[in-house]
């Protein structure tokens, strides 16, 4: 069975020190491993992938990214540098990998021309964004170019967790939980339902979004988003599909990346059903092999886990 990984992160030399406000969020020695294997894109890499029995990776851009640049100038620049390599290492390894663009969102009317630019000439298969551009979110009007630009193109938007603008209050004095281990996931599902309120979705019904880890645990909470949503003061705010659980269900897309669980997976296949849910595994922060191996046994039919391993990324690639 053909296997295809959707969160799998790559760097460049030049673009390496924008990862560094991750560095404190590992042990020392976890980052650096993780660092030496994100610039190796293909020696072993492709080795490991073997190993794994991971037939293909859709390469993107580790966080911040291109996020993290203040001078949109240089964005826009690096952008286009690092998607031309992405391209590149694409061609010279067909069938092993793909790509996600990256984007200059601090400019968008570029970062539009831009992803039209890595779909239609360098053959990239959506964009990753990782979280907001200098505290801009994606729900800003300014986007809307970008949204309409990739619904036209009919390629998905994979919202990646990156730092946030500040440390919430309730995290104050507990620096463990900045990352990863909590804040992320946080921000990344409130990101998302930035996007379903601030009515991207009715102005791009056709958008599709991913996020990773098993849904940032959106999956979990959809009975309680409508329950409350039918109760709360809505602040003037209108949903053209009544219902926020419907936003989710219909351009929501999610991959296991970082979760190899059979709890939340089979909450996520109740929630949103197989055709919803794609295989990833978040190298090199987690084990290429161990994510196989659950993708192998995890209480699935046939036919589902068909879906989550490649049918499911081949029908909203393209690949």
């Amino acid at each position: 069975m053909r296997t295809i990984g959707l969160e799998e992160h790559f760097v460049t030399p030049e673009l390496a020190g924008y990862g560094a406000s991750s560095a404190s969020i590992l042990q020392p020695e976890k980052w650096r491993e993780a660092s030496r294997r994100l610039l190796d894109l293909t020696a072993q890499r492709l080795a490991e992938m073997d190993a794994a029995g991971l037939d293909t990776q859709v390469l993107s851009l580790n966080a911040p990214g291109i996020q993290a640049e203040p001078d949109a100038a240089t964005a826009v620049a690096r952008a286009a540098a690092v998607n031309d390599l992405l391209a590149s290492v694409v061609a010279e390894h067909p069938g092993r990998f793909a790509g996600f663009a990256a984007l200059p969102l601090q400019d968008p009317q570029a970062a539009a021309k831009e992803l039209e630019r890595a779909v239609c000439q360098l053959g990239l298969r959506g964009v990753l964004v990782n979280a907001h551009t200098q505290g801009r979110y994606l729900d800003d009007p300014s986007l809307r170019v970008v949204w309409e630009r990739a619904e036209g193109l009919d390629v998905p938007l994979y919202l990646h967790p990156a730092n946030g603008v500040g440390i919430p209050h309730v995290i104050e004095g507990h620096p463990e939980l900045v990352g990863p281990m909590w804040s992320w996931g946080a921000e990344t599902a409130t990101h998302f339902l930035r996007l379903v309120f601030g009515g991207v979705f009715d102005d791009f019904p056709r958008a599709k979004v991913l996020l990773g880890h098993m849904g940032e645990g959106l999956p979990y909470v959809l009975w309680r988003l409508d329950s409350r949503w039918d109760y709360h003061d809505h602040h003037g705010v209108e949903l053209a599909l009544d219902r926020p659980s419907e936003y989710v269900r219909r351009h929501l897309y999610i991959t296991t990346s970082g979760v190899c669980s059979a709890p939340p997976l089979l909450c996520a296949l109740l929630a949103l059903g197989a055709d919803h849910i794609l295989f990833g595994t978040d190298y090199p922060f987690e084990d290429m092999a161990t994510a196989t191996a659950f993708l192998r046994t995890a209480p699935l039919s046939e036919a589902d886990r068909a879906k989550i391993a490649h049918l499911n990324a081949e029908r909203l690639l393209g690949l």
